[in-house]
């Protein structure tokens, strides 16, 4: 059965690899030694601003800083609902100044913006998912962040627990399709938190690891249109089934530092 998906447009903050490089190694996917094609990285960047431009969507863009490579990941700077934004407090020290250049960006906007007390990566772990907060932890962001989420919004916060180093993040693992339904790799998370989504979402389109470490559930949906790693050749596939339309988007060389789509990504709500 052909199902009609309809797109929602969305206003997106990214923040262009200017700076973009891998000189620390704080994830499995980094190394210290590893050469980076800058040019390459602005050039699949700038494809990702393109695809969402083209298909409705507002981009803005805040000012990189020299020093600060990882700045292009923007999803990880705060979480944005009702206008009001959830910042970040990182938990490698080499990304912490990265939470005054957002800030900053945000108040200039005419933001508030809540410093968190707890260790949280934005978006990275904070996945608004209808009337929920789906929330991760076990690498990064802290549960005790989960819980001033849930008090600062006011919306239920779900705390699942990564496993596999691989999928530090939760946006590395799980992504929403539309307020209704996900996409995830299981063995991302625990047992209790597999049942957890199992509950939630019985009809979840499930994805295998090789679709997991290639960066398909680091994809971002506007409820039609899936920005998708083209290498996640089984997850496109299921996507379609579904009535979804892929885009596929490469961003291989921002893979080097265990970054893709959505990771480039901050939605503002």
């Amino acid at each position: 059965m052909s199902l009609t998906r309809v797109p929602r447009p969305r206003r997106f903050l990214t923040c262009a690899p200017r700076f973009f490089d891998v000189r620390y190694a704080i994830n499995p996917w980094m190394r210290e030694d590893t050469e980076v094609d800058t040019d390459l990285a602005r050039a699949q960047w700038e494809t990702l601003i393109r695809a969402y431009r083209d298909h409705g969507h507002r981009v803005e863009f805040i000012e990189p800083v020299a020093g600060l490579p990882d700045m292009v990941f923007a999803a990880n700077s705060a979480l944005v609902l009702e206008g009001r934004v959830f910042g970040s407090r990182f938990h490698a020290p080499q990304r912490r100044p990265e939470q005054l250049a957002y800030e900053r960006w945000f108040k200039a906007g005419g933001f508030d913006v809540h410093p968190p007390e707890a260790v949280c990566e934005g978006e990275g772990d904070l996945v608004p998912a209808g009337p929920f907060v789906l929330a991760g932890t076990g690498f990064r962001t802290t549960r005790a962040a989960h819980q001033e989420v849930q008090e600062f919004f006011g919306v239920p916060t779900i705390s699942l627990l990564l496993v596999d180093p691989y999928f530090y993040h939760l946006d590395t693992a799980l992504f929403i399709l539309d307020d209704q339904n996900i996409a995830y790799y299981p063995e991302a998370f625990s047992p209790g938190s597999r049942e957890v989504l199992e509950r939630l979402y019985p009809d979840a389109l499930i994805a295998t690891r090789d679709d997991a470490m290639a960066f398909g559930l680091n994809s971002v949906s506007d409820g039609r249109h899936v920005f998708v790693a083209p290498r996640a050749t089984g997850l496109i596939d299921q996507l379609t089934d579904r009535g979804y339309v892929p885009v596929p988007v490469d961003l291989s060389e921002l893979h080097k530092a265990g970054g893709g789509i959505k990771c480039c990504t901050q939605e503002i709500r």
